[in-house]
């Protein structure tokens, strides 16, 4: 478990791929607290830890998670966000992310707004119905409250320090984002549709 507070911006040093999947290198101080067996959030997809050696460490990326993230499209020199598992005593400053990501979007817009950001996502049709207005949501791993919903999009305002400290500050339109929808409302979603069928029958 997760809380889409980004710990770090890791560079990708190195990737292996095969038939099989891909073997990931990122170098980050975060390393240091990391032991084989250990999940990590990178760009917002939790991985477990395969080595650590203090200053980087590696996890393998299975095939469904390289197709259903930005994660296949990762090349050394690219920077990500990472961010350790929560722990007990923290404090939950953003919302629980699980690393489980839902889809892609695509980064359709930015606009200053002020001191802040405004990205707008197009996001695919099946996330939609996950969220709502001031609802949460985390892009990169990185937890984030929509601003403003459309049709087909949804807008974030990102703050200066979320431009400084993660790579959303390093988006341009056009780019595939990881997104992670609350999980609540996936949860909600899944219980209503159980029950649909049984609340017509009864009004039928």
């Amino acid at each position: 478990m997760f809380t889409g507070i980004v710990g770090e911006v890791g560079e990708v040093e190195s990737v292996q791929s095969t038939d099989e999947g891909a073997r990931l290198r990122v170098r980050g101080g975060l390393s240091s607290e990391l032991r084989a067996g250990d999940s990590v959030a990178v760009a917002g997809a939790c991985l477990t830890a395969t080595t650590a050696d203090g200053d980087a460490f590696e996890a393998d990326v299975m095939n469904q998670t390289l197709a259903l993230t930005t994660l296949g499209e990762l090349r050394p020199g690219d920077r990500v966000n990472l961010e350790l598992p929560l722990h007990p005593t923290d404090r939950l400053g953003g919302h629980f992310v699980q690393g489980h990501v839902d889809g892609t979007a695509t980064v359709a817009s930015l606009d200053e707004d002020g001191f802040a950001r405004r990205l707008r996502l197009e996001l695919p049709a099946e996330l939609l119905a996950y969220v709502v207005e001031r609802g949460s949501i985390a892009i990169e791993g990185v937890s984030l409250t929509i601003a403003d919903l459309g049709e087909d999009w949804v807008e974030l305002s990102l703050i200066p320090e979320t431009l400084e400290r993660t790579t959303l500050g390093s988006l341009e339109p056009g780019a595939q984002v990881n997104v992670e929808c609350d999980v609540l409302a996936r949860y909600v979603r899944r219980m209503l549709s159980a029950v649909s069928p049984l609340s017509e029958e009864r009004s039928s």
